[in-house]
């Protein structure tokens, strides 16, 4: 181990940090889009139940490869839904509910409101 990543734990991971979209930079339309999908809908009522950064990307029950879940994660960074960040091998994630909620008023409780879709 080098003197740099004992001294910084993050320039030890090999995993770019994820890139995050503030949600008053998101048009209606990608929010809207992030939002139509059954398995993003399934990850934002998941992290709407649990506690900032409680949840690692393993830990949803979602029937889609490993790599179409990190598009889903991918989709929802960018629409200002969701927030990350490394710690160790897991990458934890928030639901930037109180943001989102000032650019899109009510719309997540929509999804919470709305009748998850059977897969």
């Amino acid at each position: 181990m080098t003197a740099q990543t004992r001294e910084d734990p993050a320039a030890a991971s090999h995993r770019t940090p994820p890139v995050h979209t503030d949600p008053a930079d998101v048009p209606l339309e990608a929010a809207l889009i992030a939002l139509a999908d059954p398995v993003r809908q399934s990850l934002v009522r998941e992290l709407a139940g649990a506690a900032d950064w409680e949840r690692n990307c393993g830990s949803f029950d979602v029937p889609v490869t490993k790599a179409t879940l990190s598009r889903h994660f991918a989709v929802l960074r960018d629409a200002g839904l969701l927030e990350q960040r490394d710690a160790g091998a897991k990458r934890l994630n928030r639901l930037r509910r109180a943001e989102f909620d000032a650019q899109f008023p009510g719309l997540i409780d929509l999804v919470l409101r709305h009748e998850e879709a059977s897969w």
